[in-house]
């Protein structure tokens, strides 16, 4: 949890500024993370047993920061970077993996998304409701290091997917009129 917690403290900044059309720059981002993630994944996954198992964690890290930063990058696109918070953050992160956690961060307000600025306590509260579904995605990663090739193929393609969900989830939200209303 405390790797979790160490992703997620912080908002990268920015390798992007605002562009024209950000949509479509942010979908083309999106590709490219999408492909390191799932490269990195696929390769941490190579190694069989009990050397493949020592990589799960650091590899589940590893996409977070890469997730990260593409959730930065496209808020840089919308020119909206210095706007991005670490409870977006966590929300762009992990919408699509819990939805427990999302009923806690975001309260929908007719089209409006408000997204309430966690505290430290919320924070470790809400990053300890996803615990269970980053478990889960341990135990199906750890098991694919059983089976090195077949594996590696399928946590790079679900590295892939997932970040493209991340993609999807920042976009949505930076398209949003008002997106941040803090309390």
């Amino acid at each position: 949890m405390d790797a979790l917690e160490n992703v997620v403290s912080g908002v990268p900044p920015s390798r992007q500024h605002a562009v024209d059309a950000p949509a479509a720059a942010a979908r083309a981002l999106a590709r490219k993370a999408a492909v390191r993630a799932a490269g990195l994944s696929g390769a941490l996954a190579l190694p069989p047993g009990v050397l493949g198992m020592l990589t799960v964690l650091p590899d589940l890290v590893a996409i977070w920061r890469i997730q990260a930063q593409l959730v930065s990058d496209i808020a840089g696109l919308y020119g909206k970077d210095l706007q991005l918070t670490r409870s977006h953050m966590v929300y762009c992160l992990f919408r699509h993996a819990a939805t427990q956690f999302t009923r806690d961060v975001v309260v929908r307000t007719g089209q409006r998304l408000v997204v309430r600025q966690l505290s430290g306590g919320a924070l470790k509260s809400v990053l300890t409701s996803i615990g269970m579904t980053v478990t889960q995605r341990i135990a199906g990663t750890a098991a694919s290091r059983w089976v090195p090739v077949i594996g590696a193929a399928a946590v790079a393609a679900y590295a892939y997917y997932d970040t493209l969900q991340v993609a999807k989830t920042a976009i949505r939200l930076l398209e949003t009129p008002a997106m941040v209303e803090l309390e």
